[in-house]
């Protein structure tokens, strides 16, 4: 059985947790990953027009323990449960509405940014060290804003200063908090899992 590209450097934690790769492994994987987003998602200092949550914490961490293909997968089906009514989004919200809001392009952003997080740490290990970790975190977070920030002013009209005062300075200082707890986590479970 050949590997694809993706694999063929490092694995991912959830590869060294689980070597034999299972449909049914694979389903409770995605799924446990979608299900901490929607929980870190419930953490939350409710602004407006977004909220402060660890939603990206959960991201990254999927992204970055999963892979790319299941890291990806798993945040696509993050969004389809929301989109069908389960309130998994932040303050228990859901539905297509919260997909078109102001927090669309956030939402949509986490399928790439954990995807990415997820190839970078197959092709590169950067999850092994404290720095690569951060870097792959820092990647996929200028990812979210990418797609965050024009949605957010398309759909509220923002521009300028006040699109940056609403969607980004207020998260940057959770964001290298967030950084920086995946950047410490990370490399220890895998020296915890070496053991």
């Amino acid at each position: 059985m050949t590997q694809s590209p993706v694999s063929t450097r490092f694995p991912t934690l959830a590869r060294a947790a689980f070597p034999q790769s299972r449909l049914l492994t694979n389903v409770l994987l995605v799924l446990g990953g979608a299900l901490l987003v929607a929980l870190l998602a419930q953490v939350e200092v409710p602004l407006y027009p977004v909220p402060i949550t660890l939603q990206t914490l959960g991201v990254l961490l999927v992204g970055a323990a999963l892979g790319a293909r299941r890291g990806a997968l798993s945040l696509a089906s993050y969004l389809a449960l929301g989109a069908v009514g389960l309130p998994v989004f932040a303050g228990s919200s859901a539905g297509l509405a919260k997909l078109a809001g102001p927090t669309g392009g956030y939402l949509l952003s986490y399928v790439l940014a954990a995807g990415l997080v997820g190839w970078l740490v197959q092709r590169y290990g950067l999850d092994r060290r404290v720095g690569g970790t951060a870097l792959a975190m820092l990647a996929a977070s200028v990812v979210i804003y990418s797609l965050g920030l024009p949605w957010l002013s398309v759909v509220t009209g923002l521009k300028g200063t006040s699109l940056l005062h609403a969607g980004l300075i207020p998260f940057l200082i959770g964001d290298a908090l967030k950084l920086g707890l995946a950047a410490l986590l990370l490399p220890g479970v895998w020296r915890l899992l070496r053991r």
